[in-house]
């Protein structure tokens, strides 16, 4: 079916609509559509943090080096995070169909490669092309939501999304733990990787049936930002590389780099600008500075995503080495978190709209509270009293967890016009990745630091490590509230319809 739209946008990013009093159409079959998109989001988002829990086998059977193990992980974050922003552009040039086809075909194949690799080496070879295949496909997921929703439903369908972010990342210690369980035996890490591949055949299946194809200019028509994309990159890249290589003295070998970083990064917003005043296709529209609420969201999940996501690093190696805790029973050990996550996103969806951005502080509050009752709590319990003792602070920090993900992204979002959909959603990926990255690499040298200046006292080590989580996520907190602040008098911004052309199949 049909539904006939044009697309238009004031200066400020809000979308207008020839009649105001019009009811949008609606598109049939969208939520099917959202929902097979949404498990490609969950399968490269799961990649993110599942590997954790395997890093020791991985480590054991390759004979790999910590160095190596740790590139694992950080080279998938690495090339998800410099893929996302001309992933998103090209998704709104060609079709975010087609993107999304084109990037769940390679991501089935290279985690296939991830699981077949003989050698370190080989293995983070295939798992960088397996973080390209990553971000290639997450940003169509805000644009498919821009295109095939209107007013309250797409917050709501953002409300999704969200929560598809903090529940993959929250959960990837839970799933690999159970695949290591009941695979067993030497090669059981490698079905972390081929797990993908039933699961995305399936959904590629599906999504060539459900997802919108949408009137695109094809690839004559691609007009993309090559300058933009290189100084942004190089900008990522200069920026990430001293922080992933942290653990084996990267931080002090590469640290000019962090200031090139600098520079690239004030370069391509010099350069972004002048690609539009000059009237062309800029990589990321300058506009979107000016959109309500996507800085301010920016800046929060970025900060968030740096105390978030290390915590299941730091976690897997206090209760696995420290405690002993097999894989299975160290994932097991912060299921509360991800049923905390699951079950506030969904009413956070519900509320988003009438609460705005107190949600997001609400939620950050929560979660400090939660993480810091979790950090005493394993400062002064062990054994295997640990895992329940802290079971009910993490699921309280989980149910913090789940008001900031999900909201920021329908708050971050909400104005965005539907052409700059794709690229703002991998911009803010982009964000949330480097935050990923950066947080990583902090709190396992927390960890470690504080392990051999100790002694090896691994309940202090966590201790210091989730406290230091704590500071990151209070520092979200303030930027969340002097967005409130700022914006006291602004009414929550509720998702304006867009006008399209799309076909669902």
């Amino acid at each position: 079916m049909t539904a006939a739209m044009s697309n238009q946008g004031d200066a400020t990013g809000r979308s207008t609509i020839d009649d105001p009093l019009a009811e949008p159409a609606e598109l049939p079959g969208r939520w099917r559509a959202l929902t097979v998109s949404l498990v490609g989001a969950f399968m490269t988002l799961l990649d993110v943090s599942i590997v954790n829990v395997a890093l020791p086998s991985i480590e054991r059977d390759l004979g790999a080096s910590a160095t190596s193990v740790q590139w694992v992980v950080s080279g998938y974050a690495l090339a998800f995070g410099l893929t996302l922003v001309p992933a998103g552009r090209l998704g709104d040039t060609l079709g975010r169909r087609r993107m999304f086809l084109i990037a769940l075909s390679a991501f089935v194949v290279t985690s296939a490669l991830s699981g077949a690799a003989p050698t370190p080496r080989l293995l983070i070879a295939a798992r960088l092309l397996q973080g390209v295949a990553g971000g290639m496909l997450l940003p169509q997921n805000s644009g498919l939501i821009q295109e095939l929703f209107t007013g309250a439903e797409r917050g709501r369908a953002f409300v999704f999304l969200g929560a598809t972010v903090g529940l993959a990342t929250a959960a990837g210690p839970v799933i690999g733990g159970l695949i290591l369980a009941a695979i067993g035996g030497p090669n059981a890490w490698r079905w972390v990787f081929y797990v993908n591949l039933p699961i995305g055949l399936v959904a590629l299946t599906l999504a060539a049936r459900l997802l919108p194809a949408a009137t695109r200019a094809g690839w004559r028509g691609i007009h993309l930002d090559l300058v933009g994309s290189l100084l942004l990159g190089g900008g990522v890249l200069c920026l990430l590389l001293p922080v992933v290589d942290a653990t084996d003295g990267g931080l002090t070998r590469l640290w000019p780099l962090l200031g090139l970083a600098v520079g690239l990064l004030a370069g391509f917003a010099w350069w972004e600008a002048r690609t539009d005043r000059r009237g062309r296709q800029p990589l990321l529209d300058p506009k979107l500075a000016r959109t309500s609420g996507y800085v301010p969201g920016l800046a929060i999940g970025l900060v968030y995503f740096v105390g978030f996501t290390g915590i299941w690093l730091v976690m897997a190696l206090f209760l696995q080495d420290g405690l002993g805790y097999s894989p299975l029973r160290s994932g097991l050990a912060v299921t509360p978190f991800a049923l905390g996550v699951a079950a506030s996103a969904v009413v956070a969806g519900r509320l988003v709209v009438r609460v705005g951005r107190w949600l997001t502080v609400s939620g950050l509050t929560t979660t400090v509270v939660g993480l810091t009752a979790t950090a005493l709590v394993l400062r002064h319990v062990g054994g295997d009293e640990a895992a329940w003792a802290a079971a009910g602070p993490l699921l309280l920090a989980g149910l913090g967890g789940g008001m900031v993900t999900s909201p920021n992204v329908t708050l971050t979002l909400a104005s965005v016009p539907v052409q700059m959909a794709g690229a703002a959603g991998g911009a803010l990926q982009t964000a949330q990745r480097i935050g990923s990255a950066i947080g990583t690499a902090l709190l396992a040298s927390v960890f470690y630091r504080v392990l051999i200046s100790s002694g090896h006292a691994y309940p202090k080590a966590i201790s210091d490590a989730l406290l230091s989580a704590c500071g990151l996520m209070l520092l979200a907190l303030l930027l969340a509230i002097a967005d409130l602040w700022r914006h006291r008098d602004r009414p929550t911004p509720t998702p304006q319809p867009q006008h399209h052309h799309l076909h669902l199949g």
